[in-house]
């Protein structure tokens, strides 16, 4: 297993990727989507976006609890998982208008739930 510093360094590199993805599908969806989306599927896409960015600052805050000495790799997966399941669902839902898809997006809710559990429960163990 990686120290505690170089572990800090890669969830916080994965927080400033995970922000950039989510400023760029924002941006995607203000001035590339509005006009091909309806406006329910365009509020889905930026739900998605949305929520990409909250746990990219979640990943820094990861980062951080590391940097304390904090055993919180565990909580940054669940982020990184919910990222995937569930903005990765909601974009993909907006952009292909396959319901079916929505299947997926309450599982990434469950593993966004879990990682700040994770997040908490360390914090407070520390």
């Amino acid at each position: 297993m990686l120290e505690a510093a170089p572990m800090a360094r890669f969830w916080a590199g994965w927080g400033a990727i995970h922000g950039f993805i989510a400023v760029a599908a924002g941006a995607f969806a203000a001035h590339g989507l509005k006009a091909k989306l309806s406006p329910d599927m365009l509020a889905v896409f930026e739900t998605g976006a949305r929520y990409q960015m909250y746990h990219a600052l979640a990943l820094f805050a990861v980062a951080w609890a590391l940097g304390q000495g904090m055993r919180v790799e565990a909580a940054g997966w669940a982020f990184t998982a919910g990222i995937v399941l569930f903005s990765g669902s909601l974009y993909a839902l907006a952009l292909t208008g396959m319901k079916q898809l929505g299947f997926i997006t309450p599982f990434g809710g469950l593993t966004f739930l879990a990682g700040w559990v994770l997040l908490a429960y360390r914090c407070f163990r520390s």
